[in-house]
């Protein structure tokens, strides 16, 4: 299986500001989130992690006893010149000609169909090296981001980059990837520890 961990909670996240490929600490809940996803993972045969400290602190957090692989491919969407600012002062037509247009970049920054594209490069790799003949075995875990992730999910079900704009993830959350024979199956979105804590 590919396991897709989002993670923890960051300062920025709880200041509700958009956090592309600015650094911000996790806070101490966000270690605590990625330290109590570890128990819903099974055994792991390698750990991916995008560059940014807080998905590599969040990796750590995991505890796998597997050394973490840095991928710049599972880096957050660079959002330019909004990155660092608080969603509410994006304007509206920034929003509309993003959600309308995969292509478009925002000034400094990289669109969602350039993100797709790089996050299905290393989806594919996975695939080829780790799915086939895999079935049963230990799953690879990669620690990233709200946007990769989304477009991990798109790849998986065949679709387009826009398929972001119609889903939501949690911060230390979790999405399960199965290896088809010929193609990838989505098993899991969005789970997270402290939502199956409260059932």
């Amino acid at each position: 299986m590919l396991v897709l961990v989002r993670h923890g909670e960051t300062e920025a996240n709880a200041a509700r500001l958009l956090l592309g490929r600015a650094q911000s600490p996790l806070t101490e809940r966000g270690v605590a989130q990625a330290k109590a996803l570890s128990r819903l993972l099974g055994p792991v045969a390698r750990v991916v992690s995008s560059p940014l400290a807080r998905a590599r602190d969040s990796a750590a957090a995991l505890g796998l006893d597997v050394p973490v692989e840095i991928d710049d491919r599972w880096i957050e969407v660079d959002y330019g010149e909004y990155d660092g600012q608080p969603l509410g002062s994006v304007p509206a037509e920034v929003w509309r000609r993003w959600r309308a247009d995969p292509g478009f970049r925002p000034a400094g920054g990289e669109s969602l169909a350039d993100m797709g594209a790089r996050v299905r490069a290393a989806c594919d790799e996975l695939f080829a090296a780790d799915g086939a003949g895999a079935r049963g075995a230990a799953d690879v875990v990669v620690v990233s981001h709200v946007s990769p992730i989304k477009a991990a999910v798109a790849w998986a079900l065949g679709t387009g980059d826009a398929l972001a704009w119609r889903l939501y993830l949690s911060t230390a959350s979790m999405t399960v990837i199965g290896w088809g024979s010929d193609a990838p199956v989505l098993h899991a979105y969005n789970l997270t520890a402290e939502a199956l804590d409260r059932r």
